[in-house]
């Protein structure tokens, strides 16, 4: 696996592989790798001739300085990872490398960025779009692989790639879960064995929201599900919303045309978790 930290070097090698007519298929990703970003990979390489990761913590995305302070960076474990899996580059930046002058560029996100997480953290996902473009100009990948466990960004990432008028193909992979049901994620390293077992509830009280929408109006399976998780001291809640897959507008009544999401929020001791399912 080749290794640059210079986008000018990482351009010089892929260049190469371009004027040969390969395909690129790129992975960001911001470390603490698990097995969720190995079926990334597997996927990309499955699709592409040549396969990219990146590991960049984005500081542009975190609202909370404790956060990004907290952020696991295991780089030499996901270095592993990348070499297990095939992976033939990876990029691994400095904030100097992305960010070689301050960026203030104001996305407008068509309101996609002011609903669920963007309520608890602004300017979250302005930052996300802000790290992709920069990785996109960089790699100039044909395609992109996201996780569709955060499916607001995925949605995000898909509005800013057509508004920009980028030519990736954004294609999204389905989560990953432990045998608990937990949705992994780089967060759970921050977890004790007893919370991780606490957190497989987040995914039962998902699966028996999907049962009730065959009974139940969108706004009483929201009732449950809140009732459910704040039943459970472990957890302190935030949201549950059901969407609309595309606009990510609440849903008011179940449409057969129209796929709807429940995504929820929660916190268990300092680790914020997300996840979803569609029903």
């Amino acid at each position: 696996m080749n290794v640059f930290e210079k986008a000018v070097e990482l351009n010089q090698f892929l260049l190469s592989a371009r004027e040969k007519g390969k395909s690129v298929g790129f992975v960001p990703t911001m470390g603490a790798l698990h097995n969720g970003h190995s079926s990334l990979i597997n996927k990309a390489k499955h699709e592409n001739e040549v396969v990219v990761a990146s590991i960049f913590v984005n500081p542009t995305q975190f609202n909370n300085p404790d956060d990004l302070k907290k952020y696991p960076r295991t780089i030499e474990a996901d270095k592993e990872l990348l070499q297990k899996n095939g992976c033939d580059v990876l990029f691994f930046p400095s904030i100097d490398e992305i960010y070689p002058q301050k960026d203030t560029t104001v996305f407008d996100l068509g309101g996609l960025d002011t609903l669920m997480e963007g309520k608890f953290r602004p300017g979250h996902f302005n930052g996300v779009a802000m790290v992709v473009k920069r990785l996109f100009e960089i790699v100039q990948p044909n395609n992109a692989y996201f996780g569709e466990k955060d499916f607001q960004q995925l949605a995000i990432i898909r509005y800013m790639v057509k508004s920009e008028n980028l030519p990736v193909n954004i294609i999204g992979c389905p989560t990953l879960r432990e045998t608990s049901g937990l949705a992994m994620s780089s967060r759970n390293t921050r977890l004790t064995e007893q919370e991780k077992a606490e957190a497989a509830a987040i995914y039962k009280a998902l699966i028996e929201a999907k049962a009730n929408t065959k009974t139940a109006t969108p706004q009483k399976v929201k009732k449950i599900f809140e009732e459910s998780i704040r039943q459970n001291p472990v957890f302190k809640f935030e949201y549950f919303e059901i969407v609309d897959s595309e606009a990510l507008l609440p849903v008011e009544e179940w449409n057969s045309k129209r796929k709807a999401v429940g995504c929820v929020a929660l916190w268990i001791r300092d680790v914020r978790l997300i996840d979803n399912i569609v029903f």
